[in-house]
Formats: C-alpha cells, sequence, structure tokens
C-alpha cells in the first residue's frame, strides 16, 4: 500500500489519507479494527470499524441510488443492515459512535476518489431500520471534482411553458397544460371520488379529474381537499377546500348551490381572524397553489439566504413572470418560470425576500447557476 506524498490528516487525528486517490487497502486503516461489511446501501457499499465508517459510493445522478447529490450532500437510500443503522443512528449503549468519523469515497472507472469526511444531517427509520439518510460533507467538493463523481444523467425533455399563454387567457387550459407536464402520471391508486354533475365550481372540478392520474396536483405541502373531505367552516358560513398543512389556516369559498358563481373569489382565513381575499379568483388560484406546490416538492432545489430587491431582480431575470396578482396575503408571492423550473419570491415587508427554486430535473436549475448569491442549498 502506497500512501501519497501530500496526504493530510483527518479533523479526528486519523492518519495520513491521500488529497484524491486511494487504494480499496486504506479502508482497514480508516476503519480500524474489529471492521464489519461490506453492507451494500443503495448501492453504497458501507464499512464499519472501531475507528470509523467508510462509505464507497458508485459514481451516478440516478435520484433512485445512493450516491453525491451535491457539492456538500452524499445521500443513502436503504434500507440498511442494523450494523449500518446503529453507526449511523445510534442506539442505545452505543455512546461515542457519533463522534467517529464518517469517510465518503466515490469509485470513478478503476479509481477510488476520496471526497473526506462528512456528518449525518438527517435519516429516517421505519421499523427500526434506516430507510435514507443525508450526509453533509466537511469539505464542499469542487465544480471539477463534482463533475466527475456526479456525472449528469442524459439530457431530458423539460416540461415547457405553453401554459403560459393562457395564464390571462384560457385559464383552465393553463392549469391542464402545466399539471400534465410538470407531473408523471401515477399508477395505481386510490382515485378522489368525483362528480362531474356535482355543483362545485368548474375549476375545482377540473382540478380533481386532474388529479385521477397525477395525484401530486392536490398539493405536496398545503393541499386541496378531495371532494369526499369538503366541509363548512367552523362558523357554518364557507365551504373549506383547501389546507395549510399544520392546520393554521385555510381556503373556503361563499358557495352556494341556489346561485353559484362561475369563478368565485378564495377567501384566506385563520380559524379566529376575519377572512381576507386572494387576488385571483378561483381560476388564478388554482395555477398559483399549484406553482406553489410543484416548487414545494420538486426533487432538485435551489434555496438562497434572504435577498434584497436587487439580488431577486438579478437571480429573475432569465426567467419569465407569472402574469398573476400576488399569491397568499401573509407573505405576497409572485412567481417566475422556466422549463422544468418554478422559483417562487415572497416578502412581508416588501424590503426581506424569500426565495425557493424547484425543478424537475438537476439542469433546469442552470439559469440560477451563476448568480451571486448564498445558497442555503443548491442541487445543481
Amino acid at each position: 500500500m502506497t500512501v501519497d506524498d501530500d496526504a493530510g490528516m483527518t479533523d479526528q487525528g486519523s492518519a495520513a489519507i491521500p488529497a484524491l486517490v486511494f487504494d480499496e487497502e486504506r479502508v482497514s486503516v480508516l476503519v480500524g479494527s474489529a471492521i464489519a461489511g461490506p453492507f451494500l446501501v443503495g448501492g453504497a457499499s458501507i464499512v464499519v470499524g472501531q475507528a470509523g465508517t467508510v462509505i464507497t459510493l458508485e459514481a451516478s445522478d440516478a435520484p433512485a441510488r445512493s450516491g453525491v447529490w451535491s457539492a456538500e450532500e452524499v445521500r443513502l437510500i436503504g434500507p440498511a443492515s442494523a450494523p449500518v443503522t446503529q453507526r449511523l443512528m445510534g442506539s442505545p449503549g452505543g455512546a461515542g459512535e457519533g463522534s467517529l468519523p464518517i469517510h465518503v469515497a466515490v469509485r470513478v472507472g478503476g479509481e477510488v476518489v476520496y471526497l473526506g469526511t462528512a456528518r449525518v444531517s438527517r435519516a429516517s427509520t421505519s421499523d427500526g431500520v434506516l430507510t435514507d439518510c443525508d450526509l453533509h460533507l466537511e469539505a464542499p467538493s469542487s465544480a471539477e471534482l463534482l463533475s466527475r463523481v456526479r456525472p449528469p444523467l442524459p439530457p431530458a425533455h423539460l416540461p415547457g411553458l405553453e401554459w403560459l399563454r393562457d395564464v390571462n387567457g384560457d385559464r383552465a387550459a393553463s392549469l391542464e397544460q402545466f399539471v400534465s407536464g410538470w407531473y408523471p402520471t401515477a399508477g395505481a391508486h386510490e382515485s378522489p371520488v368525483i362528480d362531474s354533475a356535482s355543483g362545485l365550481p368548474a375549476g375545482l372540478r377540473q382540478l380533481y379529474r386532474l388529479a385521477e392520474r397525477r395525484p401530486g396536483a392536490l398539493g405536496i405541502q398545503n393541499r386541496i381537499l378531495p371532494e369526499p373531505e369538503l366541509h363548512t367552516d367552523p362558523l357554518g358560513e364557507m365551504l373549506v377546500f383547501g389546507l395549510e398543512n399544520q392546520g393554521g389556516f385555510f381556503w373556503p369559498l361563499l358557495w352556494t348551490l341556489e346561485e353559484p358563481e362561475t369563478d368565485p373569489t378564495v377567501w384566506f382565513r385563520e380559524f379566529d381572524e376575519e377572512p381576507i381575499a386572494e387576488q385571483e379568483p378561483l381560476s388564478g388560484f388554482l395555477i398559483q397553489f399549484t406553482l406553489f406546490e410543484a416548487s414545494m416538492g420538486a426533487d432538485y432545489l435551489a434555496l438562497p439566504r434572504a435577498l434584497t430587491a436587487p439580488q431577486v431582480q438579478q437571480l429573475t431575470q432569465a426567467l419569465h413572470p407569472v402574469p398573476l396578482r400576488p399569491f397568499w396575503p401573509w407573505a405576497p408571492t409572485r412567481f417566475y418560470v422556466a422549463p422544468g423550473l418554478v422559483v417562487r419570491v415572497s416578502s412581508e415587508d416588501g424590503e426581506t425576500f424569500d426565495v425557493w427554486a424547484g425543478a424537475t430535473r438537476r439542469s433546469a436549475l442552470d439559469p440560477l447557476a451563476d448568480v451571486a448569491v448564498d445558497w442555503m442549498r443548491y442541487d445543481g
């Protein structure tokens, strides 16, 4: 076994590690004695020992497999064996294991490329089994290194912007085009019960129809209630059709079967406050709601820290504004789009802005790549 002359020391004081490439015999040095493994977790090979853990990934950008997700994040897709679950999650009697170093490497061709140490930033379990886990690299990977260990997927078709033409024309067509382009059709599932002859507004009936094959259209963060769950508000005055995910507020309609409106006003209401009218009627609101939820549930995200108005202008200058009045009275929100990309910009005071960008493919984030902002997360 040879050691590169440029090797450094890890923060935990382990033996010197080559800065970029090492042979696999080095694994036993990093993990120490009492080695267990390798264990396979979503294509990743994991070895645990008394001195640490080594995770060796395959160079890939497939979302359903373990791999390098971004310059700072590695994802493991389980299920994981008990020793791996115990090492990454900790267990009663496992005191001290959480402080052991986790080394991350990627197999690229015939080489094993070392990325450095990482810590668990998020993990989920089911019945005591690790199902997925995010690891935060202590030192972010360079763009050059990232392109080696996360080779891009073949180019894919991105959802287009044809729907944008009809936002202030045929809004029903606009909603259908966006939902059909953004969400893939789902397999067998329990569809909402829809009464096409009901007295509900046409916009809601259309969304229910679209959700039969694309259930994500009813919401990821917040949700539009399926027809059987519609109910009146606590005062019996309005028909509640949308709920915030934690129940802090809801969206109702003033709706009667005797005098139904074609495109009714949507109200925003906290349970103990006076209702506030959304600026767009139901037809525009449903487009806005769908855009908001599409960005929230996207696989690929770009999340900057709070921005100023000039920074927002810079961030959105290559995007198309959605020509609707602001959504959501709590923090008026506008939307900007590009193929496969939805960016929402909101502000409570008009001076500091929160931005959330969601994309269907990693490449759809490219219009944001060179914007000089401080990213909390950037999946491009």
